[in-house]
Parts: C-alpha cells; structure tokens; sequence
C-alpha cells in the first residue's frame, strides 16, 4: 500500500502549526505520531492541526487527533483543529469529539484567536 500523506510543518507565535495533506489513516498514522514529539507548543501556546487538505481520515487517524490534544496538554498548551474538512466535521460531530477540540476556519483564524486570547 503506497503512503498518501505529507506533512508541512511551521512555527508561529502562537505555536507549530501542522499542515496534513492526504490521507491519514492506519498507514500514515505512525508518520504523524513520530512528528509530534518535535512540535509540543511550550506552555500556553497552541499546537495547531490543520486539516483542510485532508483528503480521508480512519478511526485511526481520529486516535491521532486524540494523541497530538494529548501531547499538548501534557506541555500546559492546547490544540486546535483548522479547516476540518466536512466528511471529517461529521465523524467528530457523531463521536462528541466536536466538544473535545477547539475548531477554526482556517489555521490563521486559529493564530488570531490565541493572539485575541493571550491579549
């Protein structure tokens, strides 16, 4: 099976911002979990996931999503979701993920509103 996922990592001042394009699955899903060591915010930042290139996410990939809140809220940060495609919307609405994670437009509105928050 090939892999179809690539990741874009980059820094801002509100905290990394994880960019996935493709699909995020049982395959793919240990690529993102080796990743996130590198991008624990430090305390009070955010760890961005921006999901708006997402093509198809697996019960799997929902782990992921689960382990990188994990991640963050071990370092005293938070994360957020950014651009969560509909079919994805759908699945965190069904599994009460919706009340779990903080969702955003776009991964700059998710910048915007820590910086509004920090303020």
């Amino acid at each position: 099976m090939t892999k179809h996922l690539t990741l874009h990592t980059r820094t801002t001042p509100a905290g990394p911002v994880l960019e996935l394009i493709g699909e995020l699955d049982h395959h793919t899903a240990p690529e993102v979990r080796a990743a996130l060591p590198s991008l624990t915010p430090s305390p009070g930042q955010q760890l961005v996931l921006d999901l708006g290139s997402l093509a198809f996410c697996d019960s799997t990939g929902i782990s992921v999503l689960i382990t990188a809140r994990n991640y963050a809220l071990a370092a005293n940060a938070i994360v957020v979701l950014a651009a969560v495609p509909n079919h994805l919307d759908r699945i965190l609405r069904i599994v009460g993920l919706d009340q779990v994670f903080t969702v955003h437009l776009t991964a700059q509105d998710a910048e915007t509103a820590w910086h509004t928050a920090s303020d």
